[in-house]
């Protein structure tokens, strides 16, 4: 028994001693023992090599007039040249994604707003002149066209499945550095109440969004699309890495409308919307819902007799879970049809209808 368990003990070391050297003689062994372990994913390139061509760079020109602004000494001239303006071009950056073989191209609303010229330079270094076929500002989406051959289009993601955690790389014209690669993760889902756009659900993220980095590509290591990216905040803020993305669902369903209508078909009834505060629900008993704030003066909501103070907490018979999930639910009802609520005002409950109508366009 000696003799095996010392024969064992030679076989071992000596396994370890040839190892060791195997090793030393050539390191780059190590590497792959460890990616067959807890590294399955050594590279996003291919990710990274599916999608880019699909995304460009969006260049935009706005002329601009400011005054002059010279001083003089001598009160004559002052009163000469103090009105004198000069025109001069002011440069913008963003970026796009190719989702279509004829050219049409997704970016966001902000980067385009209110320009004169629009340019947009591919992966393969053809540049072409872009028009506007449609925005929807309550999403931050605007959907551009060029006419070029041969396009790469972007893959969306068939479904918002994503989960906290999950890995995603941001492609886009940061800083005027085309086609630049950032990497991380989904910090949430389903972020709102940013002040961002008026209909709100973004992907949040700590993937690096930089200027020139809006209307570029948010993708999952397959290189399917994800999101579209919009915003971040600035570190003058004291954020750091907190970027958001339209998601892919949404995407969709605005391309989808603004091909077929020119715009966006969005249920409104004209009421503020804020949650039901904790405090305000214990005083009152209160059940989970939404309080109107301001009825716009001969907007549905008016015609249907809802006041301020209004808490709203069925609609078609469904729970209101907040005051999101509604305006949810009407922006994704057409216009034109009837949705009925359930309201408590005081200690009294009662019911209402109103007929959502297609919502206006806001307000400079």
């Amino acid at each position: 028994m000696t003799r095996i368990i010392h024969f064992a003990v030679q076989f071992v070391v000596v396994g370890l001693a040839v190892a060791f050297v195997l090793v030393w003689l050539w390191p780059q062994l190590l590497p792959a023992w460890r990616q067959q372990g807890a590294d399955p994913v050594a590279s996003y390139a291919d990710a990274v090599n599916r999608t880019a061509p699909s995304v460009v760079s969006v260049y935009t020109r706005t002329m601009v007039t400011e005054p002059l602004g010279l001083e003089f000494s001598d009160p004559l001239f002052n009163r000469l040249y103090r009105d004198r303006t000069i025109t001069r071009p002011r440069r913008g950056l963003g970026s796009g994604v190719i989702v279509s073989e004829d050219g049409l191209v997704l970016t966001t609303q902000h980067v385009i707003s209110g320009v004169d010229d629009i340019l947009v330079a591919l992966w393969d270094g053809r540049v072409a002149d872009a028009s506007v076929v449609g925005a929807d500002p309550a999403t931050d989406l605007a959907l551009l066209r060029i006419e070029l051959d041969d396009l790469p289009v972007a893959t969306l993601a068939a479904d918002d499945n994503l989960r906290t955690g999950d890995v995603v790389l941001a492609i886009g014209n940061a800083f005027g550095l085309s086609h630049t690669v950032t990497m991380g993760i989904v910090s949430a889902t389903s972020r709102g109440h940013l002040n961002l756009a008026s209909f709100e659900d973004f992907i949040q993220t700590d993937a690096a969004i930089n200027a020139g980095n809006s209307g570029g590509a948010l993708i999952n290591p397959a290189g399917e699309v994800v999101g579209i990216n919009s915003a971040s905040m600035g570190q003058e803020t004291g954020a750091q890495g907190i970027s958001f993305a339209i998601p892919a669902s949404v995407v969709r369903r605005v391309t989808e409308q603004i091909i077929e209508y020119g715009r966006v078909t969005r249920g409104w009834m004209g009421a503020e919307l804020s949650d039901v505060s904790l405090r305000l629900a214990n005083a009152e008993a209160l059940q989970p819902g939404a309080r109107v704030i301001q009825v716009h003066r001969g907007s549905p909501a008016w015609q249907a007799g809802l006041q301020r103070g209004d808490v709203l907490v069925r609609a078609n018979g469904e729970q209101v879970e907040s005051a999101r999930d509604l305006m949810q639910r009407i922006a994704g009802s057409e216009p034109g049809s009837e949705m009925e609520l359930e309201v408590i005002r005081g200690n009294q409950l009662f019911t209402t209808s109103v007929e959502l109508i297609q919502q206006p366009p806001p307000q400079d």
